[in-house]
């Protein structure tokens, strides 16, 4: 597909052209990392608005770009996310994706729709450009990898503050919700495998059964909320697959499971591996098993600035309907930039048929004006108010 001049805040040619293009990069979906066709893609389309291209050669995909001017003292980020998941499509949809095992099945192709429609009409209006605007593409969020690799690039060393959306499907099309404080669970990831000596299930007395330890062990971990983290503290711990044997008559060697713990403090999140470090390799020893615990640590709670989601979520009231979303055990790795920088990561409706990484996800293309007004008009307001703060 081409990339096609469109422009004008109120214009239905913007919104149609909008859904065309996140029609396109639906049915063209790329998994973390892999995104060379969507990079290709929207690097084509703000050349053509006349964007600054800056991509820094350590980022195999993604695109960061700009516009303003050279001189602004400020510097102010736009950022989307541009994977998809490891998903099967199982939608009807005319424009259901062609790649087999990637799916935008988290909205990532709202969103880009989204800020490359802030990106027309940022330069429709360069002239009101007082500051820097710079857009990121960043890939890879699916994987928690992206907004690392962003940071380590350098692209956002002089960036005075960034801003963000995610798609809620349970918000309709032209609501959004902007609010300071917590907003995202920090995310952990665990597997954890269990070392036994296999044989014949009609002789368990001469084997190191690693199922049944698996069994216990999955089962002590649920003490770490319900005995350890402060009852009034949201966490969560999912165990979510879990892979042993072969037949219905041998004991295995081997069992393995993996999860997530999901918290809200650093503090919380903290003691939850250690509960976690005791517990797995309590139950080893018990069962007379050897364990291996691989611990993976993802994005870390994502706080929005107070100060700049209070100036924001005044200006939105203006051209959304603001909403409140009390805060979610998801995770975002918009959260790595929430730890760097001055932030806020709104929820923009998209009035889905079901929530995030559904295979039969459907959102509604309405929404995408939202989108792109959250962006748009954020900036503006973003550079006036760190212009208010030099004087």
């Amino acid at each position: 597909m081409k990339s096609k001049s469109i422009s004008k805040i109120e214009s239905p040619t913007l919104l149609s052209q909008l859904k065309e293009i996140r029609h396109y990069l639906h049915q063209h979906p790329e998994l973390s990392d892999q995104e060379f066709k969507t990079t290709k893609f929207i690097t084509n389309f703000l050349d053509q608005l006349g964007y600054k291209i800056i991509t820094p050669a350590s980022l195999k995909t993604g695109v960061i770009a700009e516009i303003g001017p050279n001189e602004a003292s400020n510097v102010i980020a736009l950022r989307s996310d541009i994977d998809a998941l490891p998903i099967d499509e199982q939608t009807d949809l005319d424009f259901a994706s062609e790649n087999a095992g990637a799916m935008h099945a988290c909205g990532h192709d709202f969103h880009m729709a989204a800020l490359m429609g802030a990106a027309v009409l940022l330069a429709d209006n360069k002239s009101k450009l007082t500051s820097k605007i710079r857009l990121v593409f960043q890939p890879a969020e699916e994987t928690n990898a992206g907004a690392r690799e962003v940071i380590e690039s350098g692209a956002l060393n002089d960036v005075a503050a960034i801003i963000g959306f995610h798609n809620e499907p349970t918000l309709a099309a032209g609501e959004i919700s902007v609010s300071g404080g917590v907003q995202d669970a920090a995310v952990d990831q665990f597997k954890v495998t269990l070392k036994g000596v296999g044989g014949h299930a009609a002789h368990p007395n001469q084997d190191v059964d690693p199922i049944v330890g698996l069994a216990s062990t999955i089962t002590s971990l649920q003490t770490i909320v319900s005995r350890n983290i402060d009852p009034i503290h949201p966490s969560v711990l999912s165990v979510t697959y879990i892979e042993s044997g072969s037949t219905w008559n041998a004991i295995p060697n081997e069992a393995w499971f993996e999860g997530t713990l999901r918290t809200f403090s650093d503090a919380d999140a903290k003691m939850g591996k250690e509960k976690f470090y005791q517990i797995v390799q309590g139950q080893a020893a018990t069962y007379g098993l050897d364990v291996d615990i691989e611990w993976i640590e993802g994005p870390r709670v994502l706080k929005n600035n107070d100060e700049l989601a209070r100036v924001l979520a005044d200006d939105a009231q203006h051209y959304a309907k603001l909403v409140n979303v009390p805060p979610t055990p998801g995770g975002e790795d918009f959260a790595f930039y929430t730890d760097k920088l001055p932030s806020v990561f709104a929820e923009v409706g998209s009035g889905a048929n079901v929530g995030l990484h559904h295979s039969d996800l459907i959102v509604d293309d309405d929404g995408l004006m939202t989108g792109v007004k959250w962006f748009y008009h954020s900036a503006l307001r973003l550079q006036d108010y760190l212009k208010e703060g030099e004087q």
